[in-house]
């Protein structure tokens, strides 16, 4: 049965994160269709609302929903996990992760009603978020330690500078390229 339900958790974990990944991209097009005029705008508009509204309600709640259940059933089957450091690390990146979510369910609302509060450029570094909690917790996961601080601190630090690196880069490309 275990195994069973780790399948199901890793599942629901991975397309949980894939609706995290995409949903802040159809925030940017959205942010952008905005300042196109029209008709190109409503276009545009009407149907990132639709892509984004099926995304968010299809696939990223059910799996949220689903992979915390599967999660929840796990530390149930196997209670000592959570008398292990590298759980409680886990476990405060999971809750990150719910918090990023329930932002994004905040950012999601807003852009259905065309209220437009954060720039594109915000969007693209907002996006990584998930991206950095993704990393945490595998490696916590696959090593099963709280691993060294100093290692993971750092590795984390990197992380995030190589994607402001990335992001930058694309932002400077894009400027000579609007079509890149």
């Amino acid at each position: 049965m275990y195994q069973y339900i780790k399948a199901l958790h890793l599942i629901f974990v991975i397309t949980w994160f894939a609706g995290l990944f995409y949903i802040p991209r159809l925030f940017i097009y959205h942010i952008e269709a905005s300042a196109k005029s029209s008709p190109e705008k409503e276009i545009l508009t009407k149907q990132l609302k639709l892509m984004t509204k099926r995304l968010w309600f299809i696939i990223t709640w059910p799996s949220a929903v689903l992979a915390t259940v599967f999660g929840i059933w796990l530390l149930i089957l196997i209670p000592v996990w959570l008398e292990q450091p590298w759980m409680h690390v886990k476990l405060a990146f999971v809750v990150l992760l719910i918090v990023y979510h329930l932002k994004s369910h905040q950012i999601f609302k807003q852009l259905q009603r065309d209220e437009i509060k954060y720039s594109s450029k915000f969007m693209r570094i907002y996006n990584e978020g998930a991206t950095l909690i993704l990393f945490a917790v595998v490696f916590l996961v696959i090593l099963k330690s709280a691993f060294n601080w100093i290692f993971g601190v750092i590795g984390i630090i990197v992380l995030g500078i190589l994607l402001m690196l990335g992001i930058k880069l694309y932002n400077r490309i894009r400027s000579k390229n609007p079509e890149a």
